[in-house]
């Protein structure tokens, strides 16, 4: 998939999880939200007032460290299209 469009299928997957009106699993918020992290380069700390959140957060963000900025976004359409499009 070429860079273009690898980035137009994650702002599509990105613009589908902002209007999913289903409750999302924790553990897939998770992986969505590493990627999601990871795609933007955005490594600030967590935002949550729940210190748990962010541990789980920050726990997430190191499992997918390893991954490139392309990688995540592909990541991030595939959990997508495999976890969420599947049930629309």
């Amino acid at each position: 998939m070429g860079s273009e469009k690898t980035h137009i299928k994650f702002e599509e997957a990105v613009a589908f999880v902002n209007n999913y009106s289903k409750p999302i699993p924790a553990d897939l918020l998770l992986k969505l939200y590493a990627y999601y992290k990871i795609a933007k380069k955005n490594f600030d700390n967590p935002g949550s007032k729940t210190p748990l959140i962010n541990a789980f957060k920050a726990n997430a963000l190191i499992q997918a460290k390893n991954i490139s900025r392309k990688q995540a976004m592909k990541e991030y359409v595939e959990l997508v299209e495999t976890s969420l499009k599947k049930d629309y």
